[in-house]
Formats: structure tokens, sequence, C-alpha cells
């Protein structure tokens, strides 16, 4: 007996007729909670790793002329050894999920809840990835007038409620060290929203750009572009508003955040 560490021919045909068998049966079948998996013909949207989790299995072939690859020499190279071995994998695993329907709905399940985490590490790395370029990498937003000023200590940033009123705070600000940011309307209801949604809301990208630092618990006040921040808002109802919803989560770490009020 020869133990290919190294895998081979035989291990490939192993994993790729599981994966193939049990996409079909998850097509063909109902799921434990009565519905059918939505898999679109000709796609594993099982990967291999999602249905092999958890799987031991031994996988023991004889044949005349083995042939070894590797540097060790412990990789099975035989090209014909792949179809045998998917043929007789195949056929065996597709009678014993046939012949075994309880069996079966608890694989299904086992791999559904593989799948189902994948997804949700991948969303994770995708959220990662997006807080990254829009925070750390990515270009400060067209409609921000940024100041002159190059050292934070002495900067300050004006958060103004809209487009008219961004206008009337360029021409009478100090080009030096204040900088005006136009927010559109009333923004993200912050508190009932997860990370993720509040990224995708073009006014707080903007906002949160703008002033350089994360939000929620990666939020580091060093930082910030300004050790000012002054919101500037309406003194109506929906001033208010935006006021609450800037300190119920992105502001609520930061203690150089101001508000502005009129005389």
């Amino acid at each position: 007996n020869i133990n290919t560490e190294e895998g081979g021919t035989h291990l490939a045909g192993f994993k790729a007729t599981i994966t193939r068998v049990i996409n079909d049966y998850a097509r063909n079948n109902l799921l434990p909670n009565g519905k059918k998996l939505s898999l679109k013909e000709g796609e594993n949207n099982l990967s291999g790793n999602d249905v092999r989790e958890g799987l031991t299995a031994v996988i023991s072939v004889k044949l005349l002329n083995p042939q070894f690859e590797g540097q060790t020499k412990t990789k099975l190279g035989n090209s014909e050894v792949r179809g045998v071995v998917s043929y007789v994998v195949g056929e065996g695993l597709n009678n014993f999920l046939n012949e075994n329907p309880t069996v079966s709905k608890k694989i299904l399940a086992k791999s559904i809840s593989a799948l189902s985490a994948r997804e949700a590490a991948r969303k994770a790395r995708n959220l990662i990835r997006q807080k990254n370029g829009i925070l750390g990498l990515g270009t400060l937003p067209g409609k921000l007038a940024d100041c002159s000023e190059k050292d934070p200590l002495f900067r300050e940033i004006f958060l103004v409620e809209g487009d008219s009123a961004g206008g009337s705070a360029k021409q009478g600000r100090d080009r030096r060290f204040q900088a005006i940011l136009p927010l559109r309307g009333k923004i993200l209801n912050v508190e009932k929203s997860r990370l993720h949604k509040i990224l995708d809301n073009n006014e707080i990208r903007s906002m949160v750009t703008a002033l350089g630092i994360n939000i929620g618990e990666d939020l580091d006040i060093e930082k910030l572009r300004y050790h000012k921040v002054i919101i500037m808002t309406d003194a109506d109802v929906d001033g208010a508003h935006i006021k609450t919803l800037l300190f119920e989560r992105i502001f609520y770490k930061v203690y150089r955040v101001y508000c502005s009020f009129f005389p």
C-alpha cells in the first residue's frame, strides 16, 4: 500500500463527484424545510467545501502500473483513475441518497448551513474591503470645500443642510482653516440600520470620507482630519432631526463635535 499524501487523480475524481451528486440531489428534492434549493442548472451552488465539511472518507484504488508525481512521488497521476472513481462514487452515492431520504436531508441541511456561513463570511469580507476603500483609500467627496491648513488641530469643518446653505457658508468661511460639506435632506436613520446599509448611504459615505474616520466600534478620533466638527443645520424640526441622527451612531464617540445656534 502506498499512502498518496499529496492526493492525485483518484482524490480529484472523488471530490468532484461528491459535489456534483449533492448539487443534483439538492435541485431535484425538497429540503428539510419543505422548499427546494434554488440552484441554476450547470452551477454547483453548493461548493466542494460546503458538501465535504465534516466528511471523512477512505479512498483505496488498485492498479497495475501506478504513476506518481510531485516532489515526494506521493501524488497519483494516472488520468484514467479519475473517471473510474467518479463513476463508482457517483453510482453508489446516488443510490444511497435515494434509498435513505432522512439521512440525505441531514446531509443537505449540513451543506446548506456551510453555504450560509460561507456567504456570511464573504459579505463580512466585502464590507471590510468596502470600509477600507471608502474610509481609508477613497478620494475626498467632490462637494467638499476643503481648507488649506494641513494640521488637523487647527482645521474645522461645517456640516451644512443642503447645497444652498453650503453656497452661503462657502462665501462666509475663512478658506485657511474652515471647510464646508453640504448634506442633502434627512440622512439615513442610523440607529435602526446595519453597518453595511449605513455605508451604502451616499451622504454618510461622503461625510465619513471627508472626516477621515471609521464609524462604529472601529472609530478612531485620532484620525480625524478636523479637530472641530460643527453641525450647522436649519433651526427647525428637520434640522434637529439631522443633528439627532448624526449623534446617535456616527459622532457618539467624538468629543470634538459642536452644534451651531443662530441668533
